[in-house]
């Protein structure tokens, strides 16, 4: 007895050291303990989460958690000898609902965003030595089964609000936040009761969306809808649950709550009813996020550079339109036209031009980002659905040099973007479809078409990219001591002819 007391005291002192060496004043220390190659901190740290001893496993948490937050670490824990181990110890840990589970959820979150890790995290499924796997959906023991469980206790939890129980929730909400970024993952999460657990703790919260904080159960679960709404692996379980009617209250506030409201309402198909004050503030936010995206800067008070991927806020620009446009009656103006200004179509006329010059392997020049071939399918199915609003003409109608030189410029770009590798069926038949529309147009004044343009052209010139890129070339007759003949059908590359002249 007293050996196996005089063995515990060791193993705590041994586990308080490996916390002091990586607590916030020796921050220095937490990568070379992880990747240096001289020791294995993690394995004890693992064995220490499966002791009795609440103090030897609370320090094994902390420890594990300051680990967990350097970018070099997040590889080796979550994917590298011992991660099986790592995320199984703090699975169960969350599964026995002991007083640490939401410094296992922290540390889970921590080591989730690292994007390359997320699938190998949710996917952890663990069986009894010499038993065929099971998928996470069909094992009550794996992760998912475990957030699963967990987020269904919210309403319980809640009542207890800063209780262990109520942080666990909290914090796995934040877990299953970054989960959600993959469609993969957003395919299992979606067959859960997750995604009814995180509209319910929309429903029950008492507190304005104004005073939500970061990091709270609300801004969390807000995001799991979000992230969860853009895969249609995954939104009909939102829909099921009646999120639209939950969270479009959110959209008229004008902060980052009223953001992801937005785009989560236009990625499940909300009417465009539904937007407050005709779409004006839904299209402004959601134009002036893919700006920020695009320039790589947050917005001052509300959401950092990196929160927000481009595919996200074009998909979402996108079917903001397509309400739009559906919503048209075909007589008056279109619906679009809040949508359809020149700054935004600019913007698509960028995303696309971007992936076209990124993939040209004789382009000069290149922008701060380089969109995805999602983003530039987004961006120019929005540029199709808002078509009738950016060809408007002038009144009176009027000839113009700058909507012919616009109309050239942007058919070209367009009809090469449907010759990208990668550019799908949809995107290259919206491509053609607006490339043909646009080259039509060009006999009279299409002031919304110019305006836009002439912002393209500028946004190239400070990024130093070519301007004459798209521009409509007629290649010239090349000559040699032959002579310029080559023209002629009947002159052959030697100067040969077989022509007959009498």
């Amino acid at each position: 007895m007293a050996e196996e007391e005089e063995t515990g005291e060791k193993a705590a002192a041994a586990v308080k050291r490996i916390y002091e060496l990586c607590d916030v004043w020796h921050k220095q220390n937490r990568v070379p303990m992880v990747c240096g190659g001289k020791w294995d901190v993690l394995t004890p740290l693992v064995k220490c989460l499966q002791q009795e001893n609440d103090g030897l496993r609370h320090l094994a948490c902390l420890a594990l958690n300051n680990l967990s937050i350097p970018t070099e670490n997040k590889g080796v824990m979550a994917l590298g000898p011992v991660s099986s181990d790592v995320i199984g110890g703090l699975c169960r840990v969350i599964q026995e609902d002991k007083q640490e589970s939401y410094l296992c959820c922290i540390c889970l979150m921590n080591l989730s965003f690292l994007e390359a890790s997320i699938t190998t995290i949710l996917k952890y499924s663990p069986v009894t030595e010499g038993s065929a796997p099971l998928p996470p959906l069909e094992n009550p023991d794996s992760l998912l089964r475990v957030l699963e469980k967990l987020l269904a206790s919210a309403p319980a939890a809640s009542a207890k609000s800063g209780s262990g129980k109520s942080e666990g929730v909290r914090w796995a909400c934040g877990l299953v936040k970054n989960l959600a970024k993959s469609e993969e993952n957003a395919a299992l999460i979606g067959k859960t009761d997750i995604p009814k657990s995180v509209v319910e703790n929309i429903k029950m919260s008492t507190a304005p969306p104004s005073r939500w904080t970061s990091n709270s159960l609300e801004d969390f679960s807000l995001f799991v809808i979000l992230n969860l709404a853009q895969w249609p692996v995954s939104m009909e379980a939102l829909v099921s649950a009646g999120t639209v009617d939950i969270i479009k209250p959110i959209m008229s506030e004008g902060d980052l709550q009223g953001l992801k409201a937005t785009m989560a309402c236009a990625f499940l198909d909300a009417s465009w009813s539904d937007f407050p004050e005709g779409g004006s503030p839904a299209a402004k936010s959601v134009t002036e996020l893919i700006t920020n995206i695009m320039e790589k800067k947050g917005k001052d008070g509300q959401y950092a550079y990196g929160v927000f991927k481009l595919y996200t806020a074009t998909k979402a620009f996108r079917d903001l339109a397509l309400a739009a446009r559906g919503a048209d009656s075909g007589q008056g103006e279109s619906k679009t036209k809040v949508l359809a200004v020149p700054s935004a179509v600019s913007l698509c006329l960028q995303v696309i031009s971007d992936l076209v010059l990124a993939v040209a392997d004789d382009a000069e020049g290149g922008s701060k980002y380089v969109p995805d071939a999602a983003s530039a399918e987004y961006a120019i199915c929005a540029f199709e659905a808002c078509i009738p609003t950016i060809l408007l003409g002038s009144d009176p109608p009027r000839q113009s040099l700058a909507t012919e030189k616009a109309c050239n410029e942007i058919h070209t770009l367009l009809n090469t973007y449907a010759e990208v590798n990668g550019t799908s069926a949809k995107a290259k038949s919206a491509a053609l479809n607006v490339a043909e529309k646009i080259h039509r147009a060009q006999e009279s004044a299409r002031p919304i078409l110019e305006i836009s343009h002439d912002l393209w052209v500028q946004y190239r010139k400070r990024e130093g990219q070519p301007l004459d890129q798209f521009l409509s070339q007629e290649k010239g007759v090349e000559v040699d001591e032959s002579g310029p003949l080559d023209f002629l059908p009947c002159v052959n590359s030697n100067g040969d002819s077989s022509c007959v002249i009498c």
